[in-house]
């Protein structure tokens, strides 16, 4: 065998170690429904072409599910807003990808009135503090900050709870209690 057979049957081989890898990566990030369908097929284009005919349907039934998940998609308290940030995103861009247009305005509204029933001061200010339209996008991001701050100021409470309860030990010494201060 020559050097440029050599060559060739090595590259053959790195594309084959390539392709393999990446059928794995895509099969470990299917949900288990997903890959049950998918997973027998034996190339790339295959599997995406079964999950695309599967699951990205351009069907009016499959678009009346993604609008109805859209229009009745409702926020909890107990979930954290992150996750339920990414859901609501997730329908958005499975209606794009079957070419429904949902209007920006729309989704702002959809999404505020998605908020949870202790977002309200937060959905008021968003809706009446300010001029004009914001998009989907600056709701987001202002729920974000706002999420973010609140796990700050648990942080913050926790640790004064903690000083609480050392001042009222210094109250109870001062009863006396028999306690030596330091």
């Amino acid at each position: 065998m020559g050097e440029a057979e050599i060559a060739a049957t090595l590259k053959q081989a790195e594309r084959r170690v390539m392709i393999d890898k990446a059928k794995s990566d895509i099969l470990l990030c299917l949900k288990d429904k997903v890959l049950r369908d998918v997973a027998r097929e034996v190339t790339l284009t295959s599997m995406w072409e079964k999950s695309d005919s599967l699951y990205m349907t351009k069907s009016l039934a499959h678009m009346q599910l993604l609008k109805q998940q859209l229009y009745s998609f409702k926020m909890l308290e107990y979930i954290p807003i992150i996750e339920q940030l990414t859901e609501f995103n997730k329908i958005l861009d499975d209606l794009a990808k079957i070419e429904v247009n949902v209007e920006d305005e729309d989704k702002s509204l959809l999404f505020l009135c998605s908020l949870p029933k202790s977002f309200e001061n937060f959905k008021d200010t968003i809706l009446y503090g300010k001029e004009g339209t914001t998009t989907l996008e600056d709701f987001q991001a202002a729920l974000r900050i706002k999420e973010l701050t609140k796990f700050k100021d648990m942080k913050v409470d926790e640790g004064g709870e903690g000083l609480n309860v050392i001042s009222g030990r210094s109250e109870h010494k001062e009863k006396g209690k028999g306690d030596v201060e330091v």
